[in-house]
């Protein structure tokens, strides 16, 4: 999706259901979020003073939630860039495709969950922000 820009990424809030022995928050393919999840990961034990991402995708949409703690995402259309912090766990930001992003400033503790509509393909990985520049232009 080259034509997309940073305007697409969106916070999303997930349906969050308060009970006195805990909250839940749902995610619900194709409802909550604009896709199928194919795939979930999550990223802990992060140094301080470290960044994650780095890279765009060619056709992969995720959804980023800090299931705990916080951590801020920026997000790069190759013209406009724009930040969130992400901390709250009933709160997720969606990355369309065709969008450079980096992740860092991670607190002690935190952890990332991402929600990703495709399996792991390194093909559809955009590596160099000089490729990824030359990708949104063509």
């Amino acid at each position: 999706m080259k034509e997309s820009t940073v305007y697409n990424c969106t916070i999303i809030e997930l349906d969050k259901h308060h009970h006195e022995k805990g909250n839940i928050s749902v995610v619900e393919n194709n409802e909550t979020i604009p896709f199928g999840v194919q795939r979930t990961y999550y990223l802990y034990d992060i140094p301080g003073g470290e960044s994650r991402g780095g890279h765009a995708h060619k056709e992969l949409q995720q959804l980023i939630i800090a299931a705990s703690g916080s951590f801020s995402v920026t997000v790069d259309d190759g013209n406009v860039k724009r930040t969130f912090l992400l901390n709250r766990p009933y709160q997720g930001l969606l990355i369309v495709p065709g969008i450079w992003r980096e992740l860092y400033d991670f607190s002690s503790g935190s952890v990332c969950l991402v929600l990703a509509s495709h399996k792991y393909e390194e093909a559809d990985y955009i590596r160099s922000y000089e490729e990824f520049l030359e990708y949104k232009r063509i």
